[in-house]
C-alpha cells in the first residue's frame, strides 16, 4: 500500500511525531489514521518510559487565570534543558495543563502523593458500601479497587481524563509531549485558587 505525503500531514499535524515515524506508522497500520495513531502513542508511552528516570532541572511555571478572574492557577512542569523549557510546545504544554487543572480541580500530582489515611478511608467507605452484598471476598476486593481507580480519576492529575480530549489521561499527553520533545518532562507541582476557597 502507497502511503501519501498528505497522510503522513496529516498524522504528524495531530500527533507531531516526526516524518518516518509518522509514515512507518501508517504502513504498519494499513493507511488508517486513528490506528496509526494508537500506535504512534503507545510508542510514545515506551519512549516516555525509557525517558522517565532522567533528571529534571529545568522548566517554567506556567499559569492560567479564568476569565473573570476567579480561578487562577499555577503549575510547575520541568524538563531536562533550559533549550526545550523554551520551545513553544513546551510553554503550550504548560498552559495546557494550568487550564486543565483550573477546570477539573486535582488535588495530588500523582497516586503516590495521595496520604496513606485518605487511600485507606476511601477503601473503608467502599467496602462498607458492599456490606450486605453477598459476594465473595476477591469480588469485593476487585470493587473496591475499580472504585479506588475512579477516585484517582477524580483527584490524580495525571490518572485525569484530558478535558480537551477526554480519550486520553493527562499522563498520556505527557507522555506524547516527551516523545516528541526528546526529554523527560514532568510536573512537579501546582496550586489552585478559586476565590472564597481556603485551603
Amino acid at each position: 500500500m502507497t502511503i501519501t505525503a498528505e497522510q503522513v500531514k496529516a498524522l504528524r499535524d495531530k500527533t507531531g511525531a516526526g516524518f518516518m515515524e509518522c509514515k512507518a506508522a501508517l504502513a504498519e497500520a494499513g493507511g488508517d489514521v486513528e490506528a496509526a495513531t494508537t500506535l504512534l502513542r503507545k510508542r510514545g508511552l515506551a519512549q516516555a518510559a525509557k525517558r522517565a528516570g532522567r533528571s529534571t532541572s529545568e522548566g517554567l511555571i506556567g499559569h492560567y487565570i479564568h476569565t473573570g478572574g476567579k480561578v487562577g492557577v499555577l503549575v510547575e512542569l520541568d524538563c531536562e534543558s533550559d533549550f526545550v523549557a523554551r520551545t513553544e510546545d513546551f510553554q503550550t504544554l504548560a498552559k495546557e495543563l494550568a487550564m486543565h487543572i483550573a477546570a477539573a480541580s486535582p488535588l495530588y500530582v500523582r497516586r503516590e502523593d495521595v496520604p496513606a489515611e485518605v487511600v485507606e478511608r476511601e477503601r473503608a467507605i467502599y467496602r462498607s458500601q458492599m456490606e450486605g452484598a453477598k459476594k465473595p471476598a476477591n469480588v469485593i476486593d476487585k470493587i473496591v479497587e475499580g472504585k479506588l481507580t475512579s477516585f484517582y480519576e477524580q483527584v490524580v492529575l495525571l490518572d485525569q481524563p484530558s478535558i480537551r480530549d477526554p480519550k486520553i489521561t493527562i499522563a498520556q499527553m505527557i507522555a506524547a509531549a516527551v516523545a516528541k520533545m526528546g526529554e523527560n518532562v514532568a510536573v512537579s507541582r501546582f496550586a489552585r485558587f478559586k476565590v472564597g476557597e481556603t485551603a
